[in-house]
């Protein structure tokens, strides 16, 4: 769920972030080509958030609002569902 009266991702989890926001808040989640793929409406505090979790991995938001967990690689990784930006 985004929206500015989320949290930072630097705030302790609380009962309502817990079932709203990454991973937890994912409506379900696949593996595609060495990809996770977590279905829901994630931001950039999902993105912070998922940095943390897999260092060195490299986490985008695709074009439906989910949020993709790609290998490690040079530079910035082209989401499997569209790029947000060019919806």
């Amino acid at each position: 769920m985004s929206g500015p009266d989320l949290p930072p991702a630097t705030a302790p989890m609380t009962v309502e972030a817990l079932i709203e926001r990454w991973p937890t808040g994912a409506e379900k989640v696949e593996l595609i080509h060495g990809v996770m793929v977590f279905a829901g409406h994630f931001d950039e505090r999902d993105l912070e958030t998922a940095r943390r979790t897999y260092p060195g991995r490299r986490p985008v938001i695709n074009a439906d609002g989910g949020l993709e967990i790609h290998p490690t690689g040079p530079g910035q990784p082209v989401p499997l569902l569209g790029d947000p930006h060019h919806r």
